[in-house]
């Protein structure tokens, strides 16, 4: 269900595209979907659904429906109920609750059995603002009682709904149809579903769990950032339960797909997005940002570096020292041992293994040959103010510090390229290669001064 206005948001963003962890709220929901191998996907839009359904396009596997107006739970599960089928189980979730594990509705669903109702409750003692689970005597569930609609004695249960259930789409077709609006709120609530399966004789069964973080709806930033350290929280412990060496659980994001090899060792204050890969050993400084990029086994990448791969990505070989404050921007791709100092940025270009720039330079649209020395202060003058240009620098090439190459060029191996030159031409093999103006000198030079008022 991801029909919901959200006014308490205070954004003109529907709430369910609010993100966590570098996705959507609803992304999370979805992708849960697809761990436990839902046969269809059904989300039900409303308020901002065109802006929903355009996040959505692009996903195979879904269908949407709408539901205008937005009349309450169980009228939003009359517009969807049409497009099951009537052999399945539907498991209903809310696109504002992204931390529910897979697990747990494997469990719900195991419980349903394709028979009963089953609901996924939590035990708590702050039950407030929740629907609570009315037992029996003998302790089987009878109904779901919105708080509105709750006794004082009610309101005491700390048994709370959680807005999930597992119920046979067969029955959930009947009982929709029986639903109406008659309480405090002038809805169609989904919970008096419960009712309908106690008349009709159909089991009711809850699982009930503790973890109220994997059932926590979000209504409010403050919300939302609170449970951005939840989710966070359970990245980082199930880093170390792979063996990940964190230096602060507390000081790290992840805000996308994050695979370790053995042995990985991250600093603090790192912040990880889209697909990132990590190989053995590999070491992170404190404060890098890292998104779209495997890194080598053995590489250290230190502090301060920003890698963005954004859809080109970016590759680094193993046995690498990257940083401290280095750049690199997509399209990079660094072989084995290569050096990349502080304040030098890499775009668009390969460096073969052993290469270096060590410090204050731009490598773009670069081919660069093994053990090529990039001095300080060197920068490739790659664009011609309308279109890009690619130089090669074959292997052993040694560049002086704060010399230019103006694209497209081919540096000869083995060639020195002299401190300060401004290279337009191909260079050859073997050669020292120097283009600069003659130094002069100018005796009894003066210095302009400034003109007095």
């Amino acid at each position: 269900m991801a029909a919901g206005k959200g006014t308490r948001m205070k954004s003109s963003m529907p709430k369910v595209l609010h993100r966590l962890g570098g996705r959507a709220l609803l992304q999370h929901v979805i992708d849960t979907t697809r761990q436990i191998h839902a046969r269809r996907v059904v989300v039900i839009t409303g308020h901002g659904a065109d802006q929903v359904e355009a996040v959505l396009a692009q996903q195979a596997g879904l269908q949407t429906v709408r539901q205008m107006p937005q009349l309450g739970t169980g009228h939003a599960m009359q517009q969807a109920v049409p497009v099951l089928p009537d052999d399945g189980v539907t498991l209903v979730l809310s696109g504002d609750v992204p931390l529910i594990q897979a697990d747990t509705l494997h469990a719900l669903l195991a419980l349903a059995d394709g028979s009963s109702l089953a609901l996924l409750t939590l035990q708590t003692a702050s039950p407030t603002g929740y629907g609570r689970i009315v037992r029996n005597d003998s302790q089987q569930v009878k109904a779901i009682v919105e708080e509105k609609d709750a006794t004082p004695e009610q309101r005491r249960i700390e048994e709370i709904y959680s807005g999930i259930m597992a119920v046979p789409t067969r029955l959930l077709r009947g009982w929709l149809a029986r639903l109406d609006n008659r309480n405090a709120q002038g809805e169609f609530y989904l919970t008096d579903v419960v009712k309908f399966a106690v008349a009709d004789a159909c089991e009711v069964k809850a699982h009930c769990i503790e973890d109220a973080w994997q059932v926590e709806g979000i209504n409010t930033p403050l919300q939302l950032a609170e449970m951005e350290r939840s989710y966070q929280q359970l990245q980082a412990r199930r880093l170390l339960d792979q063996g990940v060496r964190l230096a602060d659980l507390s000081r790290l994001d992840v805000r996308g797909e994050l695979h370790c090899g053995a042995d990985v060792e991250i600093d603090v204050n790192c912040v990880f997005e889209g697909k990132v890969s990590l190989g053995d050993g590999v070491r992170i400084g404190a404060n890098c940002v890292i998104i779209n990029a495997d890194i080598g086994a053995g590489t250290q990448i230190l502090g301060f570096t920003y890698i963005d791969g954004e859809e080109k990505g970016v590759r680094i070989g193993s046995a690498a020292r990257i940083g401290p404050f280095a750049r690199l921007r997509p399209g990079a791709d660094l072989g084995d041992e290569v050096h990349i100092g502080n304040f030098v940025e890499v775009k668009n270009s390969s460096l073969a293994k052993g290469a270096k720039a060590n410090h204050l330079a731009y490598l773009g649209d670069l081919s660069v040959g093994e053990r090529v020395n990039y001095g300080a202060g060197v920068i490739s003058a790659n664009y011609d103010g309308a279109n890009k240009h690619h130089t090669i620098i074959e292997a052993d090439v040694h560049i002086g510090s704060n010399s230019v190459l103006v694209s497209p060029l081919t540096l000869g191996a083995g060639g020195t390229i002299g401190a300060g030159s401004v290279i337009s031409k191909n260079t050859p093999a073997g050669a020292l290669t120097v283009a600069r103006a003659k130094q002069i000198s100018i005796a009894d030079w003066h210095r302009p001064v400034k003109n007095k008022k």
